[in-house]
């Protein structure tokens, strides 16, 4: 006795220190649940026994027995099971104890299993293929026949399982057990044995083979999970970067909303400027469209090359007609910059026109004329190439 006490102290100190290191989900009042049948053979370990065998030498008389299991999984350590059996003797010369039925014993057993794997080794996520349970319990049972009686009895015993299946929900595990008699509710028998005696004289030995299914869980699985736990510094780094996005969001979306506007204000200007005629301070082109440019670039966009088709349209659809193009800059800058600049603009569309539309090149001429605030209202309109004929 003292001995399976020390066992479940033990699988005790085991089970707290496996808990504190690891945090496994699948805890739900549902989960963890399993059911399972099993099928196996007693016998006496001695010939003075307490089922009367007294001319029976041990491990000489075997009788079968059969049992169903349903369990629960409390912790990955420790559990709970209630099982069923009934056992049948199979020697001819006498019925087990004087029973005439079928089935000459049944019992109930509330068992505690204890996952020794689990209680040494950690959990880790799923369980081994193989793991070590140690089991134990109490139970009632009734021997039938004129010999018969009702006892309470306790039972220890190791499974050894083997886990299988693509999830592990199937357990086959072999169970050595001892069954010890303690009690009895009727004095019809005739044992040499005492009552809550845990000595050899006083168990019978089983051997069992059983299977188990494991239903499913709320956490997706058959089994206990490892959740991912964070400590306290981790969650507030984690708290800082939230911080430190949602304050470059807020930029970004201030950014955003600035460029909107922005845009929604060129787009105004330029639908303006479309539909206003050109200033003539400077002799304004007589061809329209005009080509306008970003603030300090001579590349064409591409949102300007449409202006630039429609002069290689008007130049092959008019073949004596010859063009003069003038570059302009803005203000903004200094002069000698915006002159270099306004002559490149003009030779960027000249090069369009020759290279993409074969217009020739002696009709076209170029100049740059610097810096101009006159053209166009909106200074960024002034940053523009305009077209002269001039053949006219």
């Amino acid at each position: 006795m003292n001995k399976l006490f020390t066992l479940f102290a033990t699988a005790t100190i085991a089970m707290s220190a496996s808990a504190q290191n690891t945090t496994v989900t699948g805890h739900k009042t549902f989960d963890n649940f399993y059911v399972g049948a099993n099928i196996g053979a007693f016998t006496p370990i001695t010939g003075n026994n307490m089922y009367n065998m007294e001319h029976d030498k041990a491990f000489k008389e075997f009788n079968g027995k059969l049992g169903i299991r349903v369990g629960k999984h409390v912790t990955s350590v420790f559990g709970l099971a209630v099982e069923g059996e009934a056992y049948k003797s199979f020697k001819k010369d006498y019925a087990f104890l004087g029973s005439k039925t079928f089935i000459n014993m049944v019992d109930v057993n509330l068992l505690s299993t204890w996952n020794l794997s689990n209680a040494f080794a950690g959990y880790k996520g799923e369980p081994r293929t193989f793991e070590v349970f140690a089991i134990a319990g109490a139970g009632w049972g009734h021997v039938f026949g004129a010999n018969g009686f009702s006892d309470i009895h306790a039972k220890v015993g190791l499974d050894i399982a083997y886990n299988f299946g693509k999830a592990k929900e199937w357990q086959l595990y072999l169970e050595p057990s001892l069954r010890y008699f303690l009690a009895e509710t009727a004095k019809t028998r005739t044992a040499t044995s005492d009552c809550f005696d845990f000595s050899i004289n006083n168990a019978v030995l089983q051997l069992s083979v059983g299977i188990n299914y494991k239903f499913g869980n709320s956490n997706g699985t058959h089994n206990f999970a490892i959740e991912q736990v964070r400590d306290q510094a981790e969650i507030d780094a984690l708290n800082s970067q939230i911080n430190a996005t949602r304050s470059e969001n807020d930029v970004v979306k201030a950014e955003n909303a600035n460029l909107k506007a922005e845009n929604a204000k060129l787009k105004k200007a330029l639908s303006d400027c479309e539909n206003k005629p050109a200033q003539t301070d400077l002799k304004a082109a007589n061809l329209q469209p005009s080509v306008v440019f970003a603030q300090g670039k001579s590349i064409v966009e591409k949102s300007q090359m449409p202006n630039v088709e429609m002069i290689a349209k008007y130049m092959k659809s008019n073949p004596d007609a010859n063009i003069k193009i003038s570059g302009y800059a803005s203000p903004e800058g200094p002069e000698a910059f915006n002159q270099k600049l306004s002559e490149r603009r003009a030779a960027a569309v000249k090069d369009i026109l020759v290279k993409k539309y074969n217009i020739a090149a002696d009709r076209i001429e170029t100049e740059g004329l610097g810096a101009t605030d006159k053209i166009f209202d909106e200074v960024e309109f002034n940053r523009v190439a305009i077209f002269n004929n001039t053949g006219k």
